[in-house]
């Protein structure tokens, strides 16, 4: 299998852990733009065919395709958001019954294991040499489809792309699947991150920790007010 995806991804990550140490808050501001951009551009479909549909008896044809493969990359990339923020729910009570010296082990447990979780899905053909019998992974899968060139469903380029570049009309799958290596390489990088953290004492746990309990404390006067 070819390994020039997989230099990519390092170098990618690499630029974007050199980004984030030299503009820390514009590079959060850009990971959070581009999930609003994403999730923005879904609603602006979702209700421009509505009023297509059912105001002029048209609409666009590659509509759920488009939403389908949006809502999939928010999805993707919302995962290693949700760890960098530490914003994924989980269940804690065990996490706060044992003494903290535990429940820092057990954390750093977490963020092994949401890493190794990543790499695996990432490339598993690693794991045979542990002995384990292993069929590949998402960056097999992407290789795969860049070499077939197959397109998708109902994406379209546009017209002046078609002829500018000699495309042809149907949207590259491996476009369309590209999200899958980079959001599992994010995923194990934000892991990583997560993992330094904890054991440094930045943060207590992987997932979000009484949130809700938190959120009651800080409002339950408002009504009085």
């Amino acid at each position: 299998m070819a390994h020039w995806p997989h230099l990519y991804l390092l170098i990618f990550i690499l630029i974007l852990w050199a980004l984030e140490k030299r503009f820390p808050k514009v590079m959060e501001r850009a990971e959070e733009n581009l999930l609003i951009i994403v999730i923005s551009s879904i609603m602006a479909v979702s209700f421009g065919q509505v009023i297509a549909r059912y105001g002029f008896n048209t609409g666009w044809d590659a509509a759920l395709e488009f939403n389908t493969v949006a809502f999939s990359w928010l999805i993707l990339l919302g995962m290693s958001y949700g760890i960098k923020t530490g914003l994924h729910l989980g269940v804690d009570i065990v996490l706060n019954a044992v003494p903290k010296r535990i429940s820092k082990a057990l954390s750093l447990f977490g963020a092994a294991a949401a890493m190794l979780y990543g790499l695996i899905l990432l490339d598993s053909t690693w794991l045979a040499m542990l002995g384990v019998d292993v069929s590949g992974g998402a960056i097999e899968y992407w290789l795969k489809m860049f070499k077939i060139g197959i397109g998708s469903d109902e994406l379209r380029y546009p017209e002046f792309v078609q002829e500018m570049f000699g495309l042809r009309p149907r949207v590259h799958r491996w476009i369309v699947l590209v999200i899958l290596p980079i959001s599992l390489a994010l995923l194990s990088y934000r892991s990583l991150q997560a993992f330094i953290d904890i054991a440094r004492g930045k943060r207590d746990m992987l997932i979000s920790g009484h949130e809700a309990q938190e959120l009651v404390e800080e409002n339950k006067n408002v009504l009085k007010d």
